[in-house]
């Protein structure tokens, strides 16, 4: 299946919803904000939330400091 993720096309080999993709191509995944074809995604619903062919996802951290 392959999806888009911040921009570049990824491969995966197995149906995945976003809980997983966030763990798996995330280091810092208590500070992640994720969207999902346009729509942002809380938290609670990342392991509801299947991903499909096609889909483009976005994952942002947040990163302190001034």
């Amino acid at each position: 299946m392959k999806i888009t993720l911040n921009g570049k096309e990824k491969e995966l080999t197995s149906s995945l919803n976003l809980k997983e993709v966030v763990t798996v191509f995330s280091k810092e995944t208590p500070r992640i904000i994720a969207e999902v074809n346009g729509e942002i995604i809380r938290a609670p619903q990342w392991e509801h939330t299947s991903l499909k062919e096609g889909d483009c996802v976005e994952l942002v951290s947040f990163v302190g400091g001034g």
